[in-house]
């Protein structure tokens, strides 16, 4: 497939399942051997139950989830995100009782991509940024 098409591919996955909550795209777009090299948060299984687990705990404690593209580069099988998430938080995240309070964070991901499918995903979010907003911990 195309730069091109691995991009539409990505952009699909981000506003399908992150922003809308449909986990029926992992299933979709993530081959089976799906390596997820990202350190997560405890108790999320490996492989590619990985993002649907990640996805869903994050839009039950951030029911208004939104993750924008800000940065999208595609260069043979890789593709680079930089992206803003935005959320209210009004659920429980990780034993943290609800605050209320909004978080925007930045998250970078790279997603390798084989015959239209996602086969590896690395990333990072600013999970320090996320926790001294939502005032668990202090800023500075």
């Amino acid at each position: 497939m195309s730069t091109e098409q691995n991009k539409a591919l990505v952009r699909k996955l981000v506003e399908e399942g992150i922003n809308q909550g449909n986990m029926s795209v992992i299933d979709e777009f993530l081959t089976l051997d799906f390596v997820e090299h990202e350190e997560l948060p405890p108790g999320i299984p490996p492989g590619r139950e990985a993002p649907k687990v990640l996805f869903t705990m994050l839009r039950s404690a951030f029911p208004d989830l939104k993750a924008t593209i800000e940065h999208l580069v595609a260069e043979g099988d890789k593709v680079v995100l930089h992206m803003t998430w935005t959320g209210t938080h009004k659920g429980e995240f990780m034993g943290i009782p609800p605050t209320g309070k909004r978080m925007s964070i930045t998250v970078i991901d790279i997603l390798g991509m084989a015959e239209g499918k996602f086969v590896e995903h690395w990333g990072v979010m600013d999970s320090m940024a996320m926790m001294q907003q939502l005032g668990v911990i202090p800023a500075h």
